[in-house]
């Protein structure tokens, strides 16, 4: 009897292990992927001279009390866009404020704008902090109206009524901690495919959205954020991206 137990309890466990679903790793990195920084220069990208400069290989953006922001700035990408892709690259940043990183966005010239250099789209929300839900990696809609789109650690849709409904929790506040790298790099990547996106941090998928095909953003630029207010800096390195077809 207490064989048979036994032998009960080992089936349960090895079934409700192999049932239980892992956490998901980035897809292996393409060959296609091309590299869209020098490592020495700005060549390429475009963006307020005071803030942005190339420092020790890495693309470096700083706002001082003395150089303040005029609003939110950004440093353009200037020869491609993103509709269907795949991103790569590695950031840190201080904890003073927030960068982000835009994509399929659109370059707003006209109207009462605060600098050259506003943006709108989609933005993944970059941070030097580990408590959910404050953190790198949420989708946040920059100049859209719509705030928080998507946050890190849900796999959401939005529904034909415009609504965002959440259908599963792909990383728990614990383990987000112990995932993110404060005051150190981490790794991004970034799918969008049609009105299906997905961000990975440190290998691991942190964001599953579907937009409405209404409302979802289908092509547009790629740039990197310097947010106003307090003095902040942030780097960026190693990025690379490829167009899918």
């Amino acid at each position: 009897m207490v064989r048979s137990l036994l032998f009960l309890a080992v089936t349960v466990l090895a079934i409700n292990t192999l049932g239980a679903e892992s956490p998901q790793t980035a897809p292996k990195e393409s060959p296609d992927l091309r590299s869209i920084f020098n490592g020495k220069n700005l060549q390429g990208w475009d963006g307020d001279s005071r803030l942005w400069s190339v420092k020790d290989g890495v693309i470096h953006g700083e706002t001082t009390t003395e150089n303040p922001a005029k609003g939110n700035t950004f440093l353009l990408w200037k020869e491609g866009t993103t509709s269907d892709f795949e991103l790569r690259l590695s950031f840190r940043c201080s904890a003073t404020n927030n960068s982000g990183i835009q994509y399929r966005s659109k370059h707003i010239k006209d109207g009462k704008v605060r600098n050259d250099w506003v943006v709108r789209g989609y933005q993944h929300e970059i941070r030097n902090e580990s408590k959910l839900p404050n953190v790198a990696g949420f989708i946040y809609g920059e100049g859209l109206g719509r705030g928080r789109i998507c946050l890190a650690g849900e796999k959401a849709v939005v529904n034909k009524e415009g609504k965002k409904e959440v259908t599963d929790t792909l990383i728990n506040a614990a383990e987000f901690e112990k995932l993110v790298n404060l005051d150190d790099w981490n790794d991004v990547v970034i799918i969008a495919k049609g009105n299906h996106i997905q961000h990975y941090l440190n290998n691991r998928l942190i964001l599953d959205f579907t937009d409405s095909p209404e409302l979802a953003l289908r092509d547009g630029i790629l740039a990197l954020q310097l947010h106003a207010g307090k003095p902040m800096w942030v780097d960026f390195k190693n990025i690379r991206i490829r167009e899918m077809k």
